[in-house]
């Protein structure tokens, strides 16, 4: 069955008190727009679109960044649901299959829970997402007569015996595409609200004799953001699922509650992730990898067996090949680095190609940035760079080669070859003492003038 995703994410979204639009505030690091888009993926869309409204710009930006082959389209006026799910009819016109109607700010729905309505659609027209809460407070509510859904109805416009139903509207629609978009030019918005209510497709498609039925889930997965709580709740409980699978994958998490992931974040059976470990977006950490305490990773790659800090940041575009080491108080940015390569402490690698079981000393900075633009350093296979080396880029240090201690280093060096760029020792006898004893003098000089 061909699918299709329509992701709903007009909403301004005025409780979460923020310039920034509702759908764009993150879980694990990603916007929670993109939550809704990964819980459809399993179901292999042919097409995805995403209505935006209230800061369009940026949220179509962001989308851009996740998919640039995703279908925005605006809904100029919030003119509720039913309207909104309309804006994407001109992006569909000539899709066929089953529409997923979805919600930018629901980030839980499971796959699983999107594959059983996939199974129902194939044997009715309509399938809702319903669920059943512990308290059904203002829910519109599910109407159903057997396993037939006979409508929704919101909570304002409900009566007291539709409010006294607790099965729920989860907001999630499965319908056929074609279909989805004649219902909708069939809704009027005589309610409460003044506005179209997609779950008005229900009672118009039951009136035309088509089917309708519920899938249900349970009511964690329904959980909508509105508030900054309510966003702070469901980040806990993303990185509580995150750490759980993790787990259950045969990662080692030395202290759980402490490693923070990211939405994509892969990391490889046997890996040991030590406590206070933050994974931001884009990071793959392969088998037998160790990511020590206090360290930050994002855009990046871990080759198996590697061994990443305590301390250490990698930053986008880092990639470390198998048997890396990358110790303490190390930054790496927009560097590859070669199998058994070793960067252990107090270093800055930044736009550089680093060989294979190269050995970088303590305070090594590549320079990469002369004010303008930035340039690549090239250190060669088994080479050795001395401590405090300043490699000043563009430059490439041969295979085999060496540098000084507290060099500074300008140009190539060719392979095998040792590097010296500092200037000669010079020792001057006795000029110590006495330079102390002259500022010695002039301080007590100065003391006793302020009295």
């Amino acid at each position: 069955m061909d699918a299709h995703l329509i992701v709903l994410a007009a909403g301004q979204g005025t409780r979460m008190n923020s310039d920034l639009p509702k759908v764009l505030h993150c879980i694990g690091g990603a916007p929670l727009f993109a939550h809704a888009l990964a819980s459809g993926d399993p179901l292999e869309p042919r097409s995805r679109v995403l209505v935006v409204g209230h800061g369009g710009d940026s949220v179509r930006r962001a989308a851009a960044e996740i998919d640039p082959d995703i279908a925005v389209v605006e809904q100029a006026e919030q003119l509720g649901t039913g309207h909104a799910a309309n804006c994407a009819r001109d992006a569909l016109k000539d899709a066929t299959g089953t529409a997923f109607v979805l919600f930018g700010d629901t980030p839980f729905v499971r796959a699983e829970t999107l594959e059983r309505m996939a199974r129902a659609r194939a044997e009715n027209d309509i399938v809702v997402l319903g669920f059943s809460p512990a308290v059904p407070g203002r829910y519109g509510r599910l109407v159903m007569q057997g396993d037939t859904l006979e409508r929704i109805v919101e909570f304002k416009d409900a009566s007291d015996e539709e409010r006294a139903i607790t099965l729920c509207n989860g907001g999630i629609f499965a319908v056929d595409v074609a279909l989805l978009f004649d219902l909708l030019a069939s809704l009027g918005n005589d309610n409460a609200a003044g506005e179209y209510y997609l779950t008005d497709i229900v009672a118009v498609a039951r009136e035309r004799g088509l089917s309708a039925t519920a899938v249900t889930c349970d009511e964690a997965e329904t959980l909508g953001i509105n508030t900054r709580a309510e966003l702070a709740r469901a980040e806990a409980i993303f990185q509580t699922n995150r750490r759980a699978e993790a787990l259950e994958n045969g990662v080692t998490l030395v202290a759980p509650e402490t490693v923070f992931f990211a939405l994509d974040t892969w990391i490889g059976r046997d890996a040991v992730i030590e406590p206070n470990v933050v994974f931001g977006p884009g990071v793959t950490v392969e088998s037998e990898a160790q990511i020590r305490a206090f360290s930050h990773l994002e855009g990046c790659h871990v080759g198996a067996r590697a061994v990443v800090g305590p301390y250490a940041r990698l930053r986008p575009g880092a990639e470390l090949s198998n048997d890396v080491k990358v110790g303490n108080f190390v930054e790496i940015k927009n560097a590859q680095l070669g199998d058994g390569a070793k960067v252990n402490h107090l270093s800055y690698v930044g736009d550089a190609d680093v060989g294979e079981k190269a050995n970088l000393g303590a305070g090594t900075v590549t320079c990469n940035y002369d004010g303008v633009f930035k340039h690549r350093t090239e250190i060669g296979a088994n080479a050795f760079i001395g401590s405090s080396t300043m490699l000043v880029a563009p430059v490439r240090v041969g295979s085999g080669a060496m540098t000084a201690s507290g060099s500074v280093i300008t140009s190539d060096v060719p392979d095998g070859a040792l590097a010296l760029g500092r200037a000669r020792q010079v020792n001057k006898p006795g000029l110590a003492q006495r330079l102390f004893e002259k500022l010695k003098a002039l301080k007590a000089s100065k003391q006793k003038d302020s009295r």
